[in-house]
């Protein structure tokens, strides 16, 4: 009789969970009503759909309400979604990204923004500016630095050169697996990836495919193609590259850091304005003279302003001139960070702020 006794109490909760679903799906489809009323409103503006402060603040107020059992970070992944289809109803919402599909710049962008938003894979960092620029992407992601490899030349060029605004960071945890078809570990003779992640997991490979050729491709979405194909062959990719083609997943974070995280950079049109919990981005060159550097940099320790980051870049067309690019804790309007810019811009011959916007949030290892 315990089968059939289990079975009774089993359906008053899940009568229980339909009629939540129920409520769930009333209050969905009204919270996307509102959004479509909002971009009404919106229309002829000029302001974007994304709004990068406001759902902050959604994030926010979620978090602080919630009483469990779910966590935090589960709470944002559900709202993640929820934004973006509700985001979605109000028009067609376009993602630019360094490509291919199934990299780690594509799960980056997935993971802020949603499946229900159109990803534009990019063959270039700079053809992702490109494309925000020119109206044909609303945002773009581009990967700014690596916690083990350092800064990304390519996108700190670039933001020198572009008129657009940084509005928002996104941290993603770098998780390499070795993926494979019909292929057991013992069996893998080659191994490809991009030569980033093939350094990234070095010791795994050392220990556990001592004999296996190491093959570097142009992405790891490129190795997880070949890796599909070739007999006896794996592939280091992302878990989205492993679903994705229908792979096996052989051994999973094989990389040598587990915190290996790389930042991400949100490009848009517009400014940000202050959360009280901003970041803020930009590059300024001094002259050649003893001591200028540090003066320049102790404009931010007399403002009380933490920098969290210092990155020197050789200026193009400027033999042996440096643009140094800082990030600071707080927004461009705060009074203190304002004043210390003015003070900056008369210290330096060039200064240019990319953009203030809301701190991203670092993903435990």
């Amino acid at each position: 009789m315990e089968p059939k006794r289990t079975g009774v109490e089993l359906s008053r909760p899940r009568k229980r969970i339909d009629a939540i679903d129920q409520q769930i799906v009333e209050l969905l489809n009204q919270r996307a009503e509102a959004a479509l009323e909002i971009a009404g409103l919106k229309k002829g503006s000029n302001r974007p759909n994304f709004a990068p402060v406001r759902e902050s603040e959604v994030f926010d107020g979620v978090i602080k309400n919630n009483q469990g059992p779910l966590t935090p970070s589960t709470l944002k992944q559900v709202f993640t979604e929820i934004i973006s289809a509700c985001r979605g109803v109000q028009g067609e919402f376009k993602a630019a990204f360094l490509g291919p599909l199934q990299t780690f710049s594509h799960q980056a962008t997935l993971q802020r923004f949603g499946k229900a938003c159109m990803c534009l894979p990019q063959p270039t960092i700079s053809q992702v500016f490109d494309q925000v620029e020119k109206g044909l992407a609303q945002v773009g992601v581009v990967p700014v630095e690596n916690s083990t490899e350092g800064g990304v030349g390519q996108t700190l060029d670039r933001l020198y050169t572009s008129s657009l605004k940084v509005s928002g960071e996104i941290f993603t945890l770098i998780r390499h697996n070795l993926i494979g078809a019909d292929v057991k570990i013992e069996q893998v003779e080659k191994v490809y990836s991009h030569p980033q992640a093939l350094a990234q997991c070095t010791h795994w490979l050392n220990r556990n495919l001592p004999t296996a050729i190491l093959v570097e491709t142009a992405s790891t979405a490129k190795a997880a193609a070949i890796a599909a194909q070739e007999k006896n062959a794996a592939a280091i990719a992302s878990l989205l590259a492993a679903q994705s083609r229908g792979l096996n997943v052989l051994a999973d974070s094989i990389q040598d850091d587990p915190g290996n995280l790389t930042r991400f950079l949100v490009l848009t049109k517009k400014d940000c304005p202050t959360t009280g919990n901003d970041k803020t981005s930009l590059a300024f060159m001094v002259p050649h003279r003893p001591g200028s550097l540090n003066r320049a940099l102790d404009i931010f320790a007399r403002a009380d302003l933490n920098l969290t980051k210092v990155e020197s870049r050789p200026c193009k067309n400027r033999r042996w001139e440096y643009a140094f690019f800082v990030d600071f804790l707080g927004h461009k309007d705060d009074p203190a960070a304002a004043e210390a810019l003015a003070e900056l811009k008369n210290a330096s011959y060039m200064m240019r702020v990319f953009g203030s916007y809301p701190r991203g949030e670092e993903p435990l290892p």
